[in-house]
């Protein structure tokens, strides 16, 4: 069975616009997914019809917001395959996500001496939360690096497991190179010393479907957004005995059982952990991506999609002077590159003249910038949506670069 783009991206009204006189060509998935009209007539049906605040009111509209919200909790867990629905907590995003991991479980396991282990190709998200944990707890933070391809050196990161290792964040999926981190062998590397893992599937869950119990991570993380539903919402999931260990990240309503001057108890997993009133129409319309994303065929998605990384890194590979940055073996649909003489920010306003939207900057991945001695990359990423036309509307677009620039 064949994927079939051209149907899907008649579900995307966004795509059908002009930019600049241009047809929009979309390539900047990796940053924030379009949303396909399920989901924004979801949102809106939710507005219309069925509004309320949740899990408190006893009328019809709070209930049946309730229902709505807590069936796609359901949707999440059967989405990444975790054995109970309490093991999904709520979250803003992937960022959030890890800080709440970081500021619970790092507080209570991380101390004086401690490491935390990350790699060099990591999100800003999955760095700076580690970094005020380990400054706060004099804690160390170790790196393991990449090489020239932007592969993960997998012998340098087991020599980085130590017995002071308190926690290994990685990411599944680098957003900056693309880069599919063997994510199954660096828990099962981290496990057999009794280290936990969270998993950063920001970029991965677009791509593949994910399986939270055969990857056997501790914790994993992405955002709707990412995943062609609306901003603002996410997903941590997390084992159930680590969660319900954890303290609560923030305090107010909903999370609690009682509350006196003296003492708060609090509710259990995943209610713990999702103090005040949530984005509730934004889960309504999570929900609906999800449906939509596990409507698919998700090899045929995946075949489709190395197809078109394949065509796009041969064409790219023909002008002269552009450079990749991110060659591993196993990557996902992202190109990164530079072209010589050429500043990304000019590449990318000359590419948005021709209706082609592209990242440019060093996409919240410093440290993957200096790693190789860049101060920036274009960035195209590719989703369901995308067809070879637009590669090749990119490569007229970056034509029009070289003239402009020589």
């Amino acid at each position: 069975m064949t994927f079939d783009a051209e149907r899907a991206r008649k579900d995307f009204p966004i795509l059908r616009q002009r930019i600049h006189g241009n047809p929009l060509t979309f390539l900047d998935s990796a940053a924030s997914a379009q949303k396909p009209q399920q989901v924004i007539d979801a949102i809106s049906r939710f507005y219309e019809s069925d509004y309320a605040n949740i899990h408190r009111g006893v009328y019809e509209l709070s209930m049946r917001a309730t229902r709505a919200f807590e069936a796609t909790r359901e949707k999440a867990r059967r989405f990444l395959n975790a054995r109970e629905a309490r093991e999904i907590i709520f979250v803003r995003g992937t960022t959030e996500a890890i800080n709440l991991v970081a500021q619970t479980y790092g507080r209570t396991n991380v101390s004086d001496g401690d490491e935390v282990l990350i790699t060099q190709m990591e999100h800003h998200s999955n760095i700076v939360p580690w970094q005020l944990l380990c400054l706060e707890k004099k804690a160390k933070l170790r790196i393991a690096p990449i090489d020239d391809s932007g592969a993960l050196i997998m012998e340098e990161f087991e020599k980085l497991l130590s017995p002071r290792t308190r926690i290994v964040a990685v990411a599944h999926v680098s957003n900056a190179l693309g880069t599919v981190n063997p994510v199954r062998e660096i828990v099962d590397l981290a496990h057999e010393r009794g280290i936990p893992v969270l998993l950063d599937g920001a970029q991965a869950v677009p791509h593949q479907r994910v399986d939270v119990t055969s990857l056997d991570c501790d914790f994993y993380t992405f955002s709707s957004h990412k995943v062609f539903g609306p901003s603002g919402v996410g997903v941590l999931y997390g084992r159930a005995e680590l969660l319900e260990a954890m303290p609560p990240y923030q305090g107010g309503g909903e999370m609690i059982l009682s509350v006196s001057f003296e003492k708060t108890t609090y509710k259990g997993i995943p209610h713990k952990f999702e103090a005040g009133t949530p984005d509730i129409a934004g889960v309504v319309g999570f929900g609906a991506a999800l449906d939509y994303v596990m409507s698919l065929d998700p090899r045929a998605l995946a075949a489709y999609e190395r197809d078109l990384l394949d065509y796009a890194t041969e064409e790219l590979a023909k002008i002269d002077g552009l450079r990749l940055i991110g060659t591993a073996p196993r990557k996902t649909a992202v190109v990164s590159f530079v072209i010589e003489g050429v500043h990304p920010h000019d590449v990318g306003t000359i590419l948005d003249q021709e209706g082609i939207a592209v990242r440019t900057g060093h996409h919240c991945a410093q440290p993957v910038m200096d790693r190789f001695g860049v101060p920036a990359t274009v960035r195209a990423s590719f989703a369901l949506y995308n067809t070879r036309e637009d590669v090749d509307v990119l490569m007229a677009g970056l034509g029009k670069v070289r003239e402009v620039f020589g």
